[in-house]
C-alpha cells in the first residue's frame, strides 16, 4: 500500500477515526492490526518473515535480561543477530554473494556455476531488521529493559507509517510513546497534515517529474552523451532526495496524526558544507544507527589516526552494501568514506575569501561530489557508471552544440525547464529557511491573511506542476 495511493487515502482516515474513538487500552490492537494489514497488502506470504524477526528479537531480549553471565547474554545477542541477518542475507545478498564468488573463481581460472535463488525482496526488510537489532543491542547494553508485552513489541517493529522505509526508530523513542496514552492535539495534527502535504509535493511533483527524465537517460545510456548525462545526474540527486525525504515527511506527518513523534530524518542536506555534515542531515536515522552500532563499536575516533580512518571507511562500505546487493552501492559508500577521511586529514588553509562566499563554495563542492557519487547509486552496473563519467563532457569544446544536444537529448522544452526550475526553487527556498527554524512552524505563526495566501498559492502551484503520470513507487522500497 503506497502513501500516494487511493487505498491509503481510504485506509488512513479509518485508522485515524477509530484510533481516537477507541479507549487507550485497545488502541495498540487497532494499530497492530492496521500495521500488519498495511504490510500484507504488499505480499501476504512475507508477513511470516517480519513475524519471525519479531519473535526472535523479542525472545532474545528477554533471554538477555534473564541471563546471569555475560557469556549467556552474548549468546542470546549472537543468536538474534545470526537469525535476523541470516534472513536478510538469503533474501537480499545470497545471489550477489554467489555471483561475486563465481567472478573471483573465474579470475582464478576455476569454473563455477553459481547457485541463485528466485526470491522477491520483501519490502522494508532492511529497515525492520535494523530496528529489531538495535533493540536487542540496547537491551544487551542495559540502555532499555526488555519489553514483556509481545503485542506492544510487535507494534513497535511493524508500526505502519515507518515500517517499509523508515525512519529507523530507536526503542527509547517509539516504544514508550506507543504504550503511553495519547491525547489528541489539534496543533500536532495540523502540523502533521502540513508536513504530509509538503512530503507529497516533494514526492509526486518534484521526484516523479524528474524521474521521467532520469529514467529516459539512465534506461538507455548508450543513446546519450554530453550535457544530458550531467543534467540527468543532477536531476537524480534531487529525485532521490525528494522521493525519500518525501516519504519520511509523510510518515512523520501520519504519526503526528496519531499523537506520536518520529525522529527527523532529513535536515536540508544539500546545504551541507562538508560530506560529514551531509551525513548529519541525510537519512539521519540510518547514519546515527551506523554510528552507534558499527562505527563506535569498532573504536570510532577513540583510537589511533590510522584505525580511526579505517573505522570510517568500513562503516561507509557497510552502509553502501546495506543499500543494495551491487558493487556500485559499495563504491558509492566507499567514496563517501574516503572523502570524509580526506576531510579529517586535510585542514583548509586560511584564505581571503569571506565566510559567506567560502560557505557557498563549500556547499557547491559538496553538492558536486554527492551528485557524482549518486551516479554509482543510480547506474545499473559499474560499466554504466563509467560510461557516464567518460561521456559527460563529449563535445564540450563546442559550447553551443554541447548545450543544444544536451537539452534535445533530455527532451527539455522552454516550458518544462521553467517548471522544473520553479519546483526546485520552491524546494531549495523551503530547505534554506528551514536551516535555522522549521519553515512550517514559521508559516503557521504568520498572520491569517498571509498564511492562507501561502497555502492557496502552494496548492495551486502543486496542481499546476502535478505530472500526468506519477511513478507511484518509492525508490527506497527496494532497500
Amino acid at each position: 500500500m503506497l502513501f500516494n495511493s487511493l487505498t491509503f487515502a481510504v485506509f488512513l482516515p479509518i485508522v485515524f477515526a477509530a484510533y481516537w474513538l477507541l479507549p487507550h487500552r485497545f488502541r495498540w490492537i487497532l494499530l497492530l492490526a492496521a500495521s500488519y494489514y498495511f504490510y500484507m497488502s504488499w505480499n501476504v506470504k512475507y508477513v511470516v518473515l517480519i513475524l519471525l524477526t519479531t519473535v526472535v528479537s523479542y525472545l532474545a531480549a528477554i533471554g538477555i535480561e534473564h541471563s546471569r553471565t555475560t557469556r549467556q547474554k552474548k549468546c542470546w545477542l549472537a543468536g538474534a543477530a545470526v537469525i535476523s541477518l541470516g534472513i536478510l542475507f538469503v533474501f537480499k545478498y545470497f545471489n550477489f554473494a554467489m555471483d561475486s564468488l563465481a567472478a573471483v573463481m573465474g579470475m582464478l581460472a576455476i569454473p563455477m556455476h553459481p547457485v541463485t535463488l528466485k526470491l522477491l525482496l520483501p519490502v522494508g526488510i532492511s529497515f525492520y531488521t535494523f530496528q529489531t537489532l538495535s533493540y536487542v543491542v540496547d537491551v544487551y547494553r542495559g540502555e532499555c529493559p526488555a519489553e514483556k508485552h509481545f503485542g506492544m513489541y510487535a507494534l513497535f517493529v511493524s508500526f505502519f507509517p515507518q515500517l517499509v522505509a523508515g525512519p529507523i526508530e530507536r526503542t527509547t523513542n517509539l516504544l514508550p510513546q506507543l504504550k503511553r496514552e495519547q491525547t489528541f492535539s489539534y496543533s500536532k495534527a495540523s502540523y502533521g497534515l502540513k508536513l504530509m502535504a509538503w512530503g507529497f509535493f516533494k514526492k509526486i511533483v518534484v521526484a516523479d517529474t524528474l524521474a521521467v527524465y532520469v529514467n529516459n537517460v539512465y534506461g538507455n545510456l548508450s543513446s546519450h552523451t554530453g550535457l544530458s548525462l550531467i543534467i540527468a545526474s543532477v536531476f537524480f540527486a534531487f529525485q532521490i532526495y525528494c522521493d525519500f525525504s518525501g516519504y519520511s515527511d509523510i510518515a512523520i506527518g501520519v504519526s503526528k496524526l496519531l499523537g506520536i513523534d518520529l525522529m527527523q530524518n532529513f535536515r536540508s542536506p544539500y546545504f551541507s558544507g562538508s560530506v560529514k555534515e551531509f551525513w548529519s542531515r541525510w537519512h539521519i536515522s540510518l547514519s546515527t544507527w551506523f554510528r552507534d552500532y558499527v562505527y563506535i563499536p569498532l573504536g570510532g575516533n577513540r583510537c589511533g589516526k590510522l584505525r580511526h580512518k579505517l573505522n570510517l571507511l568500513i562503516t561507509f562500505l557497510v552502509s553502501g552494501l546495506w543499500h543494495g546487493a551491487n558493487w556500485t552501492y559499495v563504491i558509492w559508500g566507499g567514496l563517501h568514506g574516503l572523502v570524509q577521511i580526506v576531510e579529517t586529514t586535510v585542514r583548509p588553509k586560511k584564505t581571503q575569501v569571506s565566510r559567506g562566499w567560502k560557505q557557498v563554495l563549500s556547499v557547491l563542492l559538496v553538492f558536486v561530489f554527492t551528485t557524482a557519487a549518486w551516479v554509482f547509486f543510480r547506474a545499473e552496473n559499474l560499466s554504466d557508471a563509467i560510461y557516464v563519467f567518460l561521456h559527460a563532457f563529449d563535445h564540450i569544446t563546442s559550447p553551443v552544440q554541447y548545450v543544444m544536444q544536451g537539452l534535445t537529448g533530455m527532451a527539455l522544452t522552454v516550458l518544462s525547464c521553467f517548471e522544473i526550475l520553479l519546483m526546485l526553487a520552491v524546494l531549495l527556498l523551503f530547505d534554506f529557511f528551514s536551516l535555522k527554524r522549521d519553515t512550517i512552524v514559521r508559516i503557521s505563526e504568520m498572520k491569517p491573511v498571509l498564511r492562507w495566501t501561502i497555502y492557496v498559492v502552494f496548492l495551486l502551484l502543486m496542481l499546476y506542476l502535478l505530472p500526468t503520470n506519477p511513478s507511484g513507487q518509492f525508490i527506497y522500497f527496494q532497500f
